[in-house]
């Protein structure tokens, strides 16, 4: 083990005996080092359960969306790190929409102000978000995912298998050329 990884065990550990909050919900530690898995576990994706309200869309399934690419993209309008991404995920949805991409936004609140549906439609204004946005107040979905981090894209195949996984902000160009790959078209 290099020191390093053992300076951050002992801080981590440190930080768990205290009672803070140990790093990976929407900090600095998601954004300094985002987890990509390029092969993630090859598993079907849920479906999305537990929704409160759909915003731009009617409610969605994933038998729905079979023969599509979809991002599944865990967000809250609180985060900061969540709305740093939101250009990336907004301009990867305006550039593969009319070639099979789906992209499903699922609003997860951290917060319980982060619940009323008049702020995630405020925010979804604010941000220009059109794509289908699904309001997961109880975790459901995000539990279904088995996600613990904010943000969080899952990108799911026409079969309906999730085949990449990241947490945190960056590694846009790989989930860029991850949806081309899947469409089959130039990125």
């Amino acid at each position: 083990m290099t020191f390093k990884l053992l300076t951050v065990a002992a801080a981590l550990i440190g930080m768990a005996g205290s009672g803070a909050v140990i790093p990976g919900i929407c900090d600095e530690a998601a954004r300094a080092a985002p987890i990509v898995t390029a092969a993630a576990s090859q598993q079907t994706a849920p479906d999305f359960t537990g929704i409160n309200n759909w915003f731009n869309s009617k409610p969605l399934s994933m038998a729905d969306l079979r023969g599509k690419v979809v991002l599944v993209d865990f967000w809250t309008y609180g985060c900061v790190n969540c709305v740093n991404t939101l250009p990336h995920v907004t301009d990867l949805y305006a550039k593969y929409k009319d070639k099979g991409l789906v992209v499903v936004g699922v609003h997860t609140p951290e917060f319980p102000f982060e619940r009323s549906a008049s702020n995630v439609q405020a925010a979804l204004k604010r941000h220009g978000i059109t794509y289908p946005v699904a309001q997961d107040n109880d975790s459901k979905t995000w539990n279904a995912y088995r996600n613990r981090y904010w943000p969080a894209q899952y990108i799911i195949d026409q079969t309906g298998k999730i085949v990449f996984r990241h947490e945190g902000e960056g590694s846009y160009d790989q989930i860029d050329g991850t949806v081309a790959r899947l469409l089959n078209v130039n990125s």
